[in-house]
């Protein structure tokens, strides 16, 4: 996916305009909002120092929380200013307009090297609606596009797409690097090449399976959709375990075309079950663990993959060259049923031999919180985008960039 970067264009004493993901969590303390977590921030700096060391005028927009359409001061991007100056290591001004005659001014009194953050896009409502006004409004601002925004490189937005029809547009270090491991590194990987899905429903995972299974040595099944291939493959019971009788079939097909192309798919053997779940009070009941291929009991449910399940998947995980992981093997958010996500983390972890990527949403919080984030080649930035690469579709944030 060969698309234009910043290393591509001149970028002297151009304005700038850098669609950044600051989606960023925040708390209210002593009346004012704070940054609880900058790790956003701290991933566009390659890019944002490329920037300011070639000269260029650096405009900043981000969505920040759902608005919808809406200034509210609790989503306001202001507090973001301050942290970003203290990483950059020089002044960041603040715009609260987002585009207008004011947003205008203080972009045209930039310096080479100056960096301007605009307020929260979302406060429009056209921006979810990739509103040409607000397109406009933003390229209006400067000479030259960027999307840096991954983790909404999914969503056809005035900031994400919209303004590349105004501007020239090219891809930021960081989105660069996502295209690089989660499509480029993907097309010919080196082999084996193992993919782990876990997560919930087998129909939200289906169109990830299909595609993989058509590069995959070996494709690994976990979480709650794992109960569906249990009870197609191993015949067995499974309680009241996340389960839904048109998943059945979608399953079926994916065990068909695996056969069918020789790709090994491995599903867990053994459980931990549970007699009571309270996801929202982050609670089980009573646990236990099954045995290899055995039923789980009416009334019980599996909330995790089990030991017998970890050894499987581990010695698979070993022989890898390249691995790519996305979806948890359990309710990793209970401390209980975690032990399955971080024991696979860690096997990835062991494997230095092999290229690691860790394909965004609950996966990186499971690596992260398992303290092993720095033993991956790769972690995605995005969730839903991550998920839809590797599903084949087009994004409209990288469609809309300057091939090479």
């Amino acid at each position: 996916m060969p698309k234009k970067t910043i290393r591509d264009i001149e970028l002297s004493n151009k304005r700038v305009l850098v669609r950044v993901d600051f989606n960023v969590p925040l708390d209210e303390k002593d009346g004012q909002m704070v940054i609880t977590d900058s790790t956003r921030i701290q991933e566009t700096l390659p890019t944002l120092n490329y920037l300011i060391e070639k000269g260029a005028k650096v405009i900043l927009c981000s969505h920040l929380g759902r608005p919808k359409g809406q200034r509210d001061p609790k989503q306001s991007l202001a507090p973001v200013a301050p942290a970003l100056s203290s990483l950059l290591g020089r002044p960041v001004e603040f715009s609260d307009e987002t585009t207008g005659e004011v947003a205008k001014a203080k972009a045209l009194a930039l310096p080479p090297g100056g960096v301007l953050l605009l307020e929260n896009t979302r406060f429009f409502a056209g921006e979810e609606k990739n509103d040409a006004e607000l397109a406009k409004g933003l390229a209006d601002l400067a000479e030259i596009f960027v999307n840096d925004a991954f983790g909404s490189a999914h969503r056809a937005h005035s900031s994400t797409a919209g303004v590349a029809d105004y501007l020239p547009a090219v891809s930021g270090l960081l989105m660069e690097k996502e295209l690089t491991y989660l499509h480029d590194e993907l097309e010919n990987p080196e082999r084996p090449f193992v993919v782990i899905l876990g997560g919930a429903k087998v129909n939200d995972k289906i169109e990830v399976i299909n595609r993989l299974l058509e590069k995959a040595d070996t494709i690994i099944i976990g979480g709650g959709m794992a109960y569906t291939f249990r009870k197609l493959v191993q015949g067995i019971t499974i309680g009241k375990s996340l389960y839904k009788p048109e998943w059945e079939p979608i399953a079926q097909a994916a065990i068909d075309k695996a056969k069918k192309l020789g790709v090994n798919l491995l599903i867990p053997v053994d459980a931990m079950i549970t007699d009571a779940f309270d996801f929202d009070a982050k609670k089980l009941g009573n646990t236990k663990y099954t045995g290899v291929n055995e039923s789980i009991p009416e009334g019980w449910e599996g909330v995790d993959i089990g030991p017998e399940s970890v050894k499987l998947f581990a010695a698979e995980i070993a022989k890898a060259r390249t691995v790519i992981w996305n979806g948890p093997m359990g309710v990793f958010e209970i401390k209980e049923s975690s032990k399955g996500s971080f024991d696979v983390a860690a096997a990835i972890a062991e494997n230095s031999s092999a290229k690691t990527i860790i394909g965004g949403g609950d996966s990186v919080k499971a690596v992260k919180k398992a303290g092993l984030a720095d033993k991956m080649t790769f972690i995605s930035t995005g969730g839903g985008a991550s998920l839809e690469l590797l599903e084949g579709k087009i994004l409209p944030g990288v469609a809309c960039l300057q091939e090479k």
